[in-house]
């Protein structure tokens, strides 16, 4: 009897052990060994170069409120602008959706596949685990004015001087600048408590919104990007 109950107990625990994995290899199926698996540091590779298009395959609202920086849009099922937009069939493009329990990735590297590319390369581990190691996405603005009138839980950082910010900014919006995080922790204008709280951070050009985003997302608030146009033109959006 006791041998029977060890025994039992031995296979529950490798089911425990065992089933998160199964997702995953469920998933697999006929895209699992299509292509290669790229790590974060390769996909940094891919993008700094700029040689091989990377596409988010999720669909665009999705893609509107946060995107890893340089991708581009383009929808699962749109296989043929993918083939258009990647001419190189030997190499690429890098596709990417939400992470290893997201099943896109591996149905377009199949669909690829049939259209006679030999190399697409997926980045299965997705803008969740890009995020997760300090990495900033990018909002652009139709996704801001999506978040602003439905989020209202989100906040908004003005990463301009004092006297901008002073001067008129988005109703509701923060001011940090560079080097403020510690004492933005302190005084409230991060959500401390809650590090999964939407971040979108503007500024008086892209660079300056971006540089600021990193910051933050190195603080571990992970769900953190920066809006694609500068100040002046979100103002014009009229959304105030």
């Amino acid at each position: 009897m006791r041998k029977k109950s060890s025994l039992l107990i031995l296979f529950f625990s490798l089911a425990v052990l065992l089933f998160p994995l199964a997702p995953w290899s469920q998933a697999a199926e006929k895209g699992e060994n299509i292509g290669s698996d790229i790590s974060i540091e390769e996909l940094r590779q891919v993008l700094a170069e700029g040689k091989i298009p990377v596409f988010d395959v999720r669909p665009e609202k999705e893609f509107a409120i946060s995107h890893i920086p340089g991708s581009v849009h383009i929808f699962e099922s749109e296989i043929d602008r993918m083939a258009q937009a990647c001419t190189d069939k030997s190499s690429g493009p890098v596709i990417y959706c939400n992470g290893p329990y997201c099943h896109k990735t591996l149905r377009v590297a199949e669909q690829l596949a049939e259209k006679g590319f030999t190399n697409p390369r997926k980045f299965r581990l997705g803008l969740p685990v890009w995020r997760a190691f300090g990495n900033t996405a990018e909002t652009n603005l139709t996704g801001l004015k999506q978040v602003y009138g439905a989020d209202k839980t989100a906040v908004f950082v003005d990463a301009r001087s004092k006297e901008e910010y002073a001067a008129g900014t988005l109703p509701g919006a923060v001011n940090i600048n560079p080097g403020q995080c510690e004492a933005a922790n302190k005084d409230g204008r991060l959500p401390y408590t809650d590090h999964g709280t939407r971040l979108i951070v503007f500024g008086r050009d892209v660079a300056q919104a971006r540089q600021m985003a990193e910051e933050i997302a190195h603080r571990a608030y992970w769900n953190s990007s920066y809006l694609s146009v500068a100040y002046d033109e979100m103002k014009k959006a009229g959304l105030w």
